[in-house]
């Protein structure tokens, strides 16, 4: 075992883990991505707070997110841990710096636009996480829908209801037909309600562009760490970390907050 101790204490082992974890955090913002496109489905939220009490609820996941909170925390703290380490090495800068010679700017810049994500993260879980898990202010709603047209309505239930983040389901008809009644926690006016204000939306936007420019160097550098460094992927790497994770993946998250704030 002193070999493990050794193995993951050493700088290379530091950067093995960093890599893990960084694209373990990748594979996170696929899924979370996934799941907050129901936010855009015409359906008063019905398809997203039905996601919200999975993600919560579902053994397995509740599982993964205590691992991906660790995640979280040793990556931005073991980050700026080696960027500082790097610093420190080098405590008498050159006369002439000509980064740019060497490397581009977001590599040497992983340890501010790391601490700008770690904030924002701090910010998000705060606003939204918290507050559906243990605030006052998320609702219930009732959601009817129709069993013929597939036409959704929803209702606020009192203040009083609680079902502690579980998903109350049953069936009622009228004289207009046959519905399906699902009552849920209604994290989507939440979101709704948080993005009307300006500043949060700015915030979001521009934080998107540090994850954006953050995982335009992380990923392929996670790669490198890794040992998988060859001519034969390195193509297909760098265009998944270019295109789908620093401009997809933003601009997806970046769109949310900018749709409620001018819907």
């Amino acid at each position: 075992m002193n070999w493990v101790t050794k193995m993951f204490s050493s700088s290379i082992g530091q950067k093995f883990i960093m890599a893990l974890t960084g694209l373990f955090l990748c594979s996170f913002l696929v899924i979370h991505m996934i799941g907050n496109l129901q936010l855009f489905k015409n359906d008063f939220g019905l398809a997203f707070n039905t996601y919200a009490v999975f993600m919560t609820t579902f053994p397995l996941i509740k599982v993964v997110s205590y691992l991906l909170y660790a995640s979280i925390l040793y990556h931005a703290f073991k980050g700026i841990s080696l960027v500082y380490k790097n610093n420190k090495a080098r405590p008498v800068k050159y006369a002439v710096q000509n980064g740019a010679a060497n490397s581009h700017w977001t590599s040497r810049s992983m340890g501010i636009l790391g601490t700008i994500i770690l904030v924002f993260i701090v910010v998000h879980m705060k606003n939204f996480w918290f507050e559906y898990k243990f605030g006052h202010e998320v609702g219930y709603t009732s959601y009817f829908t129709n069993m013929a047209t597939g036409e959704v309505k929803a209702e606020p239930m009192s203040a009083e209801y609680t079902q502690f983040n579980k998903i109350e389901e049953g069936m009622t008809s009228n004289e207009t037909g046959q519905y399906r009644v699902v009552v849920v926690k209604d994290l989507y006016k939440e979101v709704a309600t948080e993005f009307k204000e300006w500043w949060l939306v700015a915030l979001y936007v521009l934080c998107m562009f540090a994850v954006a420019f953050h995982l335009y160097h992380g990923f392929q550098s996670a790669f490198q760490s890794l040992g998988i460094n060859h001519s034969k992927y390195n193509g297909l790497i760098k265009f998944i970390g270019i295109w789908f994770f620093s401009v997809f993946i933003p601009a997806g998250f970046a769109a949310m907050p900018l749709y409620f704030f001018f819907k």
